[in-house]
């Protein structure tokens, strides 16, 4: 009989973490004007697929041409569609996003690569060793992206 796959410990302490540290987060970064949070981080406001609850969710993003890159590996990312706009909080400023959920692996490793670059930080977080060529490794990449693992590009609709 097989046992059930349970996430890696590091994965179950870093949700905690997250749990706890985006209360304050969202406070922050729900204000009316720019704070330094805002320069590595927007405030997502979304509605749950299944409870039609409202939710607000602080990611990290990058900038590259006109468009915002988002890692997904959190369950948040399942109550966005493709093109549907949802409402970004983006360094004190309410603006309508679309997302576009990025699956194919060759973009994925791209993006990511651009979002290392821009934001080493974003690399601690995604569970996905490199290869020495800095790389990700495409086993665990193709892996992730099997259950569920996804790069949101927000295209942002003009004001």
């Amino acid at each position: 009989m097989a046992t059930p796959a349970t996430r890696p410990r590091r994965n179950r302490i870093q949700q905690r973490v997250f749990k706890v540290v985006n209360v304050p987060m969202r406070t922050v970064l729900g204000l009316p004007f720019a704070t330094p949070l805002g320069k590595r981080l927007m405030l997502v406001f979304f509605t749950g697929r299944r409870t039609g609850r409202s939710y607000r969710q602080p990611l990290s993003y990058v900038k590259e041409e006109g468009v915002l890159l988002t890692p997904g590996g959190g369950n948040w990312k399942f109550n966005l569609a493709d093109g549907k706009p949802v409402r970004i909080r983006l360094r004190g400023r309410d603006l309508q996003a679309r997302p576009e959920l990025v699956r194919d692996p060759g973009e994925v490793q791209r993006l990511l690569g651009i979002m290392v670059a821009a934001n080493p930080m974003i690399g601690r977080f995604i569970p996905i060793p490199r290869d020495p060529d800095g790389r990700f490794d495409q086993q665990r990449l193709d892996a992730a992206l099997t259950y569920g693992f996804r790069i949101v590009r927000w295209h942002l609709d003009s004001d």
